[in-house]
């Protein structure tokens, strides 16, 4: 399907590898230009070539506020302009509301949720210029039903949610759409660190029988950012082979 965005640029942060790859790789292939971010020089340079002629690697840690919006100030630097924005970044330290200091906090609404305030603030003003623009978040199905032992995370991720359902509503009279996406287990290099040996989809409580392939969930990201999604926005929709049981 012609997603008819061939031609237009995006920025894709934190896309060395796992989601946020297979969301640039989904953009390319729809014909979009991408300047992709991540700290590791040589794993973001090996991305970016990977992907082709159409992306550019541009070295940035967006665990931070000043991060992201750094990040989006050199992806327009370097592509004239930003028309799509995926928000993205790695989540915080696993644990309980036991054994979480009260300090890690602050750090992790900093890494998920400050991160994409500064993504968006250098991002937006452009696109409600030029009356078009998309921004699309890679949280957490952890927003609908917290993540047992992840409580920075189920916190941080809830956060940006509201703040972005907040923006969404704010811009979308400049031909904006602001939406999420919220992955539940894919096959990634986080899920690995998380679980280990018990990342099998029976453990897991996946009834599609399977862990999510980051390609297909970079498809639904390419998708939104569509112009056949013109009319979607401050939508939050959960990917996760049907692991979440409510009915909203």
């Amino acid at each position: 399907m012609d997603l008819g965005i061939a031609g237009r640029t995006a920025a894709v942060a934190a896309a060395s590898a796992g989601l946020g790859l297979a969301s640039a790789r989904a953009l390319v292939e729809a014909g979009v230009t991408v300047a992709i971010c991540g700290r590791d020089e040589e794993r973001i340079t090996s991305a970016a070539r990977a992907l082709g002629e159409r992306a550019f690697a541009l070295v940035c840690d967006v665990d931070t506020q000043s991060g992201g919006q750094m990040f989006v100030e050199q992806a327009i630097d370097r592509l004239g302009h930003v028309d799509i924005l995926v928000t993205n970044g790695g989540g915080p330290p696993a644990g309980t509301f036991a054994s979480t200091q009260s300090a890690e906090y602050a750090k992790a609404l900093e890494k998920n949720l400050l991160s994409v305030v500064g993504m968006c603030g250098a991002a937006l003003p452009g696109m409600q210029e030029r009356k078009w623009g998309r921004v699309v978040a890679i949280t957490s199905s952890a927003v609908r039903q917290p993540i047992p032992n992840l409580i920075l995370s189920n916190t941080a991720r809830a956060g940006v949610t509201g703040f972005l359902k907040t923006v969404a509503r704010e811009v979308a009279q400049h031909g904006v759409t602001v939406n999420t996406v919220q992955p539940g287990i894919h096959a990634t290099d986080r899920i690995l660190q998380l679980y280990g040996a018990n990342a099998e989809p029976s453990v897991l409580g996946i009834p599609a029988g399977a862990l999510g392939e980051p390609a297909d969930f970079g498809r639904v990201v390419a998708f939104f950012c569509s112009e056949h999604a013109k009319f979607i926005t401050g939508t939050n929709l959960q990917v996760d082979g049907g692991a979440y049981a409510g009915l909203i």
